[in-house]
Order: C-alpha cells, then structure tokens, then sequence
C-alpha cells in the first residue's frame, strides 16, 4: 500500500500532501513528476492543489495530457481510490474522471480562507472518518462548480455530492457559498465513488499547529480503506 503525491510544474501543495500523509498520518508515500508514470506498488493517487502548467489555456487543460494522467486514470479504472485537491479538481474534470467543470468566481475574486462543509455521506473510502461537518480552507479563483441541468440532477440523484458549502452548524443556503457553485457543492465523486474532487484543502487542515485537523480524518479515510 502506498501513495503518490502527483507533481506537475506550477504545484504548489504538492509536499503539504506529502507532509500530511508520511509525518501525520503515516503513511507510505512518494512524490511522481508528472512525466513519469505512477509506480506498480502505488495504491492510491493524490492530484494537489496549484497552478499546473501556469493555469495557462485554462485550469487543468494542459495538465490532462500530461504522461503521468494515463496511469493515474489506470488506477482509478481498477477500483483505487484518487483524490484531487483544488487543482486537482480541476484536472480531474479536464480529463472527464469527474463531470462539471470549474468556473470563475462569481465574485470575481482570488479566495483564500476557512469554510465549513457538510460532509453529504459517510460510507465512502474518502470520508468514512469525517465529522458531519468539517472546516478547511479554500484558495481559488476558478473554484465555482457548473454542471449543466441534466447532469446536476444525475450526480445529485446518484449521491455523488460529498461536500457542500454549508455554516459551522451545517446549514446549506447561498448565504454561505463562496464562490457561486450550483447548489453549494464543493466536492464530488465518480459513479463508482472512488475518484474525488474537492475544492477546499484538507492537507491545510490536518494537524492543530494549523489551526484545525479536520482535514486528517479525510487521509485516514482513505488509509483504512487500502490497509
């Protein structure tokens, strides 16, 4: 059982995953440059947060080519779980793993602070640990999730919403949506429910030298479910 933290040029939490995984979780982990391939022994994938490629054409865009996204979606196709973090959200839905898309901001405005999330299921590999709501932080400016109305009633019907934009008593209402997103989500999975996209940065909040350590029940989710 092991991770790979994915680096692409532009990462920039890239060693905060890495960080949360070998020192506060412990658990096996090694870094992947984003032309190599995932190793044989990796079990699980993390896509981090960034500005892959320099956001250049559009958030993910170029990043989706890159040689190391074939076996990651190899992974993901046998069963194993991935995960990516704002960024990697959007690179996860630049390559079709996930649907919707990542949008500007309705506010126009680069974001960067904590938010709370109603966390939608708990018999997932991702949150199986997690309180019903939890506090990360964000830092986007393209973060405001759009999917068109036939495929919002699919993933909403298919439970495929994680996370939602919610108040630190779980209450979802436009009042606490940052960034415009449809129905206040903030993280959604694949039908199968082993690929993960999420907006807000759990890697942020895994220990309380941050500030909080929600964000390592998600990590430990995800070990528990590989060992």
């Amino acid at each position: 059982m092991k991770f790979a933290v994915v680096v692409f040029p532009g990462s920039n939490c890239d060693m905060d995953c890495y960080h949360a995984l070998r020192d506060v979780v412990q658990a096996p982990v090694e870094c992947v440059w984003f032309r190599e391939a995932l190793p044989p022994d990796v079990t699980a994938a993390v896509i981090p947060g960034g500005f892959s490629y320099g956001d250049y054409l559009r958030c993910g865009a170029l990043a989706k080519h890159a040689p190391v996204m074939k076996s990651v979606r190899e992974l993901a196709a046998k069963g194993n779980p991935v995960i990516g973090i704002c960024n990697g959200f959007q690179i996860l839905t630049e390559t079709g793993m996930l649907p919707g898309a990542l949008l500007k901001n309705t506010c126009l405005h680069f974001l960067c602070h904590d938010v709370d999330l109603k966390t939608e299921r708990k018999d997932t590999i991702f949150s199986a640990n997690l309180k019903d709501v939890v506090r990360f932080p964000i830092a986007h400016g393209e973060g405001n999730y759009y999917i068109d109305a036939d495929g919002l009633k699919r993933i909403e019907d298919n439970n495929q919403v994680l996370f939602r934009y919610c108040s630190p008593e779980g209450v979802v209402n436009d009042g606490y949506n940052p960034n415009g997103s449809l129905n206040n989500i903030a993280g959604v999975l694949n039908e199968q429910g082993n690929v993960l996209g999420m907006m807000p940065h759990p890697e942020r909040a895994a220990e309380m030298t941050l500030g909080c350590d929600d964000g390592k029940a998600l990590f430990e989710s995800i070990l528990g479910a590989l060992v």
